[in-house]
Protein backbone atom coordinates (compact mmCIF):
# COMPACT_ATOMS: atom_id res chain seq x y z
CA UNK A 1 0.00 0.00 0.00
CA UNK A 2 2.85 1.99 0.40
CA UNK A 3 2.23 3.72 3.53
CA UNK A 4 4.64 5.95 5.59
CA UNK A 5 4.67 8.63 7.79
CA UNK A 6 6.63 12.25 8.46
CA UNK A 7 5.85 14.61 11.22
CA UNK A 8 2.58 12.55 12.06
CA UNK A 9 1.69 13.02 8.20
CA UNK A 10 0.19 9.99 6.65
CA UNK A 11 0.17 9.09 3.16
CA UNK A 12 -1.26 5.96 2.01
CA UNK A 13 -2.47 4.73 -1.75
CA UNK A 14 -5.86 4.12 -1.83
CA UNK A 15 -8.18 3.10 -4.82
CA UNK A 16 -8.73 6.67 -6.52
CA UNK A 17 -5.29 8.07 -5.48
CA UNK A 18 -2.80 9.00 -3.33
CA UNK A 19 -4.24 9.66 0.27
CA UNK A 20 -2.53 12.38 2.97
CA UNK A 21 -3.69 12.96 6.05
CA UNK A 22 -2.06 15.80 7.74
CA UNK A 23 -2.54 17.48 10.84
CA UNK A 24 -3.94 20.97 11.73
CA UNK A 25 -1.26 23.06 13.26
CA UNK A 26 -3.70 25.17 14.20
CA UNK A 27 -6.14 22.66 16.40
CA UNK A 28 -4.88 19.57 17.96
CA UNK A 29 -6.93 16.36 17.00
CA UNK A 30 -7.68 17.87 13.79
CA UNK A 31 -6.91 16.46 10.14
CA UNK A 32 -7.15 17.58 6.72
CA UNK A 33 -7.71 14.88 4.19
CA UNK A 34 -6.21 15.65 0.81
CA UNK A 35 -6.50 12.90 -1.98
CA UNK A 36 -4.35 13.76 -4.82
CA UNK A 37 -3.11 16.81 -3.47
CA UNK A 38 -6.77 18.46 -3.07
CA UNK A 39 -8.34 19.22 -0.28
CA UNK A 40 -11.16 16.77 0.92
CA UNK A 41 -11.83 17.03 4.37
CA UNK A 42 -11.36 18.75 7.41
CA UNK A 43 -11.99 16.35 10.34
CA UNK A 44 -11.91 17.64 14.18
CA UNK A 45 -11.87 14.31 16.26
CA UNK A 46 -12.79 16.63 19.48
CA UNK A 47 -15.64 18.76 18.70
CA UNK A 48 -17.36 17.36 15.44
CA UNK A 49 -19.16 20.58 15.27
CA UNK A 50 -15.82 22.61 13.88
CA UNK A 51 -16.29 22.99 10.19
CA UNK A 52 -13.14 24.17 8.74
CA UNK A 53 -13.93 24.22 4.98
CA UNK A 54 -16.40 27.31 4.14
CA UNK A 55 -18.50 24.70 1.52
CA UNK A 56 -19.66 22.20 4.83
CA UNK A 57 -20.38 24.75 6.92
CA UNK A 58 -22.89 25.73 4.38
CA UNK A 59 -24.19 22.21 3.82
CA UNK A 60 -24.32 22.29 7.71
CA UNK A 61 -26.81 25.27 7.92
CA UNK A 62 -29.26 24.17 5.67
CA UNK A 63 -29.03 20.83 7.67
CA UNK A 64 -29.25 22.86 10.94
CA UNK A 65 -32.66 24.29 8.70
CA UNK A 66 -34.25 21.38 7.43
CA UNK A 67 -36.08 20.38 10.95
CA UNK A 68 -36.06 21.93 14.56
CA UNK A 69 -32.66 21.83 16.29
CA UNK A 70 -32.04 18.12 17.76
CA UNK A 71 -35.03 16.81 15.66
CA UNK A 72 -33.16 13.23 14.64
CA UNK A 73 -32.81 12.96 10.48
CA UNK A 74 -32.99 10.70 8.05
CA UNK A 75 -29.66 11.12 5.75
CA UNK A 76 -27.85 9.67 2.81
CA UNK A 77 -24.65 10.90 2.32
CA UNK A 78 -22.94 10.36 -1.53
CA UNK A 79 -18.92 10.59 -1.13
CA UNK A 80 -17.90 9.68 2.05
CA UNK A 81 -14.06 11.41 2.44
CA UNK A 82 -13.43 11.90 5.95
CA UNK A 83 -17.18 11.43 7.43
CA UNK A 84 -17.15 15.45 8.42
CA UNK A 85 -21.06 15.66 8.24
CA UNK A 86 -21.98 12.53 9.14
CA UNK A 87 -20.00 13.20 12.78
CA UNK A 88 -21.79 16.58 12.87
CA UNK A 89 -25.09 15.35 12.35
CA UNK A 90 -24.59 12.50 14.77
CA UNK A 91 -23.18 15.18 17.13
CA UNK A 92 -26.21 17.47 16.53
CA UNK A 93 -29.00 15.51 16.16
CA UNK A 94 -28.35 12.47 17.81
CA UNK A 95 -30.54 9.26 16.91
CA UNK A 96 -30.67 10.58 13.32
CA UNK A 97 -29.76 7.44 11.16
CA UNK A 98 -27.18 7.78 8.58
CA UNK A 99 -25.81 6.09 4.97
CA UNK A 100 -22.69 6.83 3.94
CA UNK A 101 -21.90 5.69 0.52
CA UNK A 102 -18.13 5.80 -0.77
CA UNK A 103 -16.46 3.90 -3.83
CA UNK A 104 -13.34 3.63 -2.31
CA UNK A 105 -13.24 0.74 -0.20
CA UNK A 106 -9.27 1.93 0.77
CA UNK A 107 -10.26 5.45 1.91
CA UNK A 108 -13.07 3.84 4.24
CA UNK A 109 -10.52 1.92 5.98
CA UNK A 110 -7.97 4.22 6.38
CA UNK A 111 -10.09 7.02 7.72
CA UNK A 112 -11.99 4.11 10.00
CA UNK A 113 -8.60 2.99 10.97
CA UNK A 114 -6.44 7.08 11.16
CA UNK A 115 -9.63 8.91 12.70
CA UNK A 116 -11.88 6.64 13.93
CA UNK A 117 -15.71 8.04 13.90
CA UNK A 118 -17.74 7.38 17.39
CA UNK A 119 -19.39 3.43 17.94
CA UNK A 120 -22.93 4.78 16.30
CA UNK A 121 -25.43 1.60 15.29
CA UNK A 122 -27.30 4.53 13.26
CA UNK A 123 -24.61 5.49 11.25
CA UNK A 124 -23.58 2.86 8.59
CA UNK A 125 -21.15 4.00 5.90
CA UNK A 126 -20.92 0.98 3.05
CA UNK A 127 -17.99 1.28 -0.14
CA UNK A 128 -20.70 1.11 -2.97
CA UNK A 129 -21.26 3.32 -6.18
CA UNK A 130 -23.47 6.71 -5.09
CA UNK A 131 -25.99 5.96 -8.35
CA UNK A 132 -25.93 2.26 -7.55
CA UNK A 133 -27.06 3.30 -4.13
CA UNK A 134 -29.83 5.60 -5.55
CA UNK A 135 -31.17 2.76 -7.43
CA UNK A 136 -31.73 -0.01 -4.85
CA UNK A 137 -33.24 2.51 -2.43
CA UNK A 138 -36.52 3.07 -1.48
CA UNK A 139 -39.08 5.93 -2.81
CA UNK A 140 -39.47 8.26 -0.07
CA UNK A 141 -37.04 7.01 2.10
CA UNK A 142 -34.80 10.12 3.56
CA UNK A 143 -34.95 13.47 4.30
CA UNK A 144 -31.92 14.74 3.21
CA UNK A 145 -29.59 13.74 -0.05
CA UNK A 146 -25.76 14.84 0.26
CA UNK A 147 -23.70 14.62 -2.93
CA UNK A 148 -20.50 15.10 -2.36
CA UNK A 149 -18.45 12.92 -4.97
CA UNK A 150 -15.26 13.96 -6.44
CA UNK A 151 -12.72 11.59 -8.51
CA UNK A 152 -9.62 13.29 -9.59
CA UNK A 153 -10.88 16.72 -7.93
CA UNK A 154 -13.95 16.12 -10.48
CA UNK A 155 -17.56 15.05 -9.91
CA UNK A 156 -18.43 11.80 -12.08
CA UNK A 157 -20.21 12.48 -14.85
CA UNK A 158 -23.13 9.98 -14.11
CA UNK A 159 -23.77 11.99 -11.03
CA UNK A 160 -24.52 14.94 -13.03
CA UNK A 161 -27.58 14.20 -15.06
CA UNK A 162 -31.40 14.52 -14.59
CA UNK A 163 -31.74 10.78 -14.49
CA UNK A 164 -29.25 10.98 -11.22
CA UNK A 165 -31.19 13.98 -10.46
CA UNK A 166 -34.80 11.87 -10.52
CA UNK A 167 -33.43 8.84 -8.59
CA UNK A 168 -32.42 11.67 -5.81
CA UNK A 169 -35.97 12.95 -6.34
CA UNK A 170 -37.69 9.47 -5.67
CA UNK A 171 -35.68 8.50 -2.78
CA UNK A 172 -36.80 12.09 -0.94
CA UNK A 173 -39.45 12.13 1.67
CA UNK A 174 -41.80 14.98 -0.32
CA UNK A 175 -40.29 17.77 1.78
CA UNK A 176 -36.84 16.55 1.89
CA UNK A 177 -33.77 18.60 0.15
CA UNK A 178 -31.19 17.72 -2.06
CA UNK A 179 -27.76 19.26 -1.24
CA UNK A 180 -25.15 19.17 -3.47
CA UNK A 181 -21.48 20.32 -3.31
CA UNK A 182 -20.56 21.74 -6.58
CA UNK A 183 -16.82 23.11 -7.77
CA UNK A 184 -16.08 25.21 -10.29
CA UNK A 185 -14.71 28.06 -12.13
CA UNK A 186 -15.36 30.66 -14.56
CA UNK A 187 -17.50 30.62 -17.01
CA UNK A 188 -19.65 28.41 -14.55
CA UNK A 189 -20.74 25.99 -17.19
CA UNK A 190 -21.17 23.09 -14.86
CA UNK A 191 -23.14 24.81 -11.92
CA UNK A 192 -25.10 26.58 -14.22
CA UNK A 193 -26.10 23.17 -16.08
CA UNK A 194 -26.41 21.57 -12.33
CA UNK A 195 -28.89 24.17 -11.18
CA UNK A 196 -31.27 23.38 -14.80
CA UNK A 197 -30.76 19.76 -14.19
CA UNK A 198 -31.55 19.55 -10.72
CA UNK A 199 -34.33 22.15 -10.88
CA UNK A 200 -36.25 20.08 -13.42
CA UNK A 201 -36.96 17.49 -11.29
CA UNK A 202 -36.42 19.53 -7.98
CA UNK A 203 -38.05 23.06 -8.63
CA UNK A 204 -38.00 24.60 -5.33
CA UNK A 205 -33.87 25.87 -5.06
CA UNK A 206 -31.48 28.27 -3.93
CA UNK A 207 -27.49 28.47 -4.43
CA UNK A 208 -24.96 29.28 -1.84
CA UNK A 209 -21.56 30.77 -2.50
CA UNK A 210 -18.33 33.51 -2.11
CA UNK A 211 -19.74 36.39 -4.44
CA UNK A 212 -16.45 35.82 -6.29
CA UNK A 213 -17.66 32.23 -7.66
CA UNK A 214 -20.98 33.14 -8.55
CA UNK A 215 -20.22 35.60 -10.25
CA UNK A 216 -17.76 33.58 -12.27
CA UNK A 217 -14.32 35.35 -10.93
CA UNK A 218 -12.34 32.49 -9.76
CA UNK A 219 -13.00 28.66 -8.69
CA UNK A 220 -14.69 27.60 -5.70
CA UNK A 221 -17.77 25.67 -4.62
CA UNK A 222 -21.21 26.35 -5.06
CA UNK A 223 -23.66 24.73 -2.46
CA UNK A 224 -27.56 24.00 -4.18
CA UNK A 225 -30.26 23.43 -2.02
CA UNK A 226 -33.01 22.03 -3.58
CA UNK A 227 -36.47 20.33 -2.74
CA UNK A 228 -40.38 20.40 -3.80
CA UNK A 229 -40.86 23.16 -0.79
CA UNK A 230 -39.12 26.12 -0.92
CA UNK A 231 -35.50 26.38 1.08
CA UNK A 232 -35.28 29.05 3.97
CA UNK A 233 -33.82 31.62 1.88
CA UNK A 234 -33.76 34.31 4.23
CA UNK A 235 -32.44 31.80 7.18
CA UNK A 236 -29.83 30.20 5.23
CA UNK A 237 -28.86 34.74 3.72
CA UNK A 238 -28.13 35.30 7.19
CA UNK A 239 -26.34 31.94 7.78
CA UNK A 240 -23.54 32.92 4.33
CA UNK A 241 -23.27 36.25 5.67
CA UNK A 242 -22.47 35.50 9.32
CA UNK A 243 -20.01 33.26 8.51
CA UNK A 244 -16.19 33.40 8.77
CA UNK A 245 -16.19 34.12 4.84
CA UNK A 246 -19.06 35.98 4.06
CA UNK A 247 -21.15 34.42 0.97
CA UNK A 248 -24.61 34.87 -0.49
CA UNK A 249 -27.38 33.03 -1.67
CA UNK A 250 -28.80 33.00 -4.98
CA UNK A 251 -32.78 32.76 -5.48
CA UNK A 252 -35.87 33.26 -7.02
CA UNK A 253 -35.58 35.46 -10.18
CA UNK A 254 -31.79 35.98 -9.91
CA UNK A 255 -31.23 32.04 -10.05
CA UNK A 256 -33.35 32.01 -13.08
CA UNK A 257 -30.84 33.94 -14.92
CA UNK A 258 -28.35 32.52 -13.40
CA UNK A 259 -29.34 29.42 -15.09
CA UNK A 260 -30.94 30.58 -18.11
CA UNK A 261 -30.14 28.62 -21.36
CA UNK A 262 -28.42 25.91 -19.44
CA UNK A 263 -29.39 22.77 -21.07
CA UNK A 264 -30.42 20.15 -18.68
CA UNK A 265 -28.15 17.04 -18.70
CA UNK A 266 -28.67 13.57 -19.74
CA UNK A 267 -26.70 10.51 -19.28
CA UNK A 268 -26.36 10.03 -22.97
CA UNK A 269 -24.26 13.45 -23.11
CA UNK A 270 -23.45 13.76 -19.24
CA UNK A 271 -19.48 14.85 -18.55
CA UNK A 272 -17.36 15.27 -15.60
CA UNK A 273 -17.07 18.45 -14.04
CA UNK A 274 -14.47 20.76 -14.72
CA UNK A 275 -11.30 20.34 -13.02
CA UNK A 276 -9.92 23.34 -10.73
CA UNK A 277 -7.05 25.07 -12.37
CA UNK A 278 -3.22 23.79 -12.37
CA UNK A 279 -1.71 24.61 -8.79
CA UNK A 280 -4.80 25.92 -6.88
CA UNK A 281 -4.20 23.81 -3.77
CA UNK A 282 -0.72 23.40 -3.79
CA UNK A 283 -0.54 26.54 -1.26
CA UNK A 284 -2.82 24.51 1.29
CA UNK A 285 -0.12 21.49 1.10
Amino acid sequence: MGRKRAADRVVEQVDTGQAELVPDPDRAGSWTLLLDGAPQSHVDLTDPTHLEFEYVRRLAAALDLIAPAGEPLRVLHLGGGALTLPRYVSATRPGSTQRVSEVDGALVELVRRALPWPSDTRLRVRVEDARAVLTSTRDASYDVVVADVFAGARTPAHLTSVEYAAEVARVLRPAGWYLANLADGPPLRHARAQVATVRSVLPQACLVGDAAVLRGRRYGNLVLVAGRVTPPVPELTRRAAGDWFPGRVVAGDELDRFAGGSPVVRDADATGSDPPPPGLFSVRR
